[in-house]
């Protein structure tokens, strides 16, 4: 990282490279959990469901891929073995052992809340301190909150067409 974008961040960088590897930690493991989603999910609406998966899936390996690079930037190490995914995710992985349609919409859902309430609170805790790092958690954020908006939609889609 530059000498001047350093001075922006200041001490606060090894707190920002903790809330960033945390919260890349929780992008591998919902890309992960999205993309195994779109590969099991069975029931009524499956093929779309899959599709909307797929898209997320692909949209959460972004943001892991912009959390490492900011990481680098600010002189950090992103995590190198997976099984540190777990020691450091605030949002866990929601097996789908039952991959029936409703079950791997909740799961998905639950964990879109999750992140929303994760990237909030980043957002207010770098708020003053770096701007770029800030920045890139509402990009983060804004998807975030599409893909519940997505997932709810076809919940719903999928209750009303269970009541006919």
């Amino acid at each position: 990282m530059g000498t001047k974008g350093r001075e922006i961040v200041g001490k606060e960088v090894d707190k920002i490279i903790e809330f960033l590897n945390k919260a890349l930690a929780d992008e591998w493991l919902a890309y992960y959990q999205y993309w195994i989603g779109a590969k099991v999910v069975r029931g009524p609406m499956s093929g779309a469901v899959a599709a909307e998966l797929s898209e997320h899936a692909g949209e959460e390996l972004s943001h892991a891929e912009k959390l490492a690079e900011r990481i680098i930037q600010l002189g950090g190490t992103p995590i190198l073995k997976p099984e540190d995914w777990y020691k450091l995710t605030n949002c866990g992985y929601d097996t789908p052992d039952n991959p029936e349609v409703k079950v791997i919409l909740e799961q998905n859902i639950k964990g879109e809340q999750c992140a929303i309430e994760v990237y909030n609170k980043m957002l207010s805790e770098l708020k003053d301190v770096d701007p770029v790092t800030y920045h890139l958690i509402l990009e983060i954020l804004e998807d975030e909150i599409e893909h519940e908006e997505d997932l709810e939609n076809l919940k719903e889609d999928m209750d009303m067409m269970n009541k006919k």
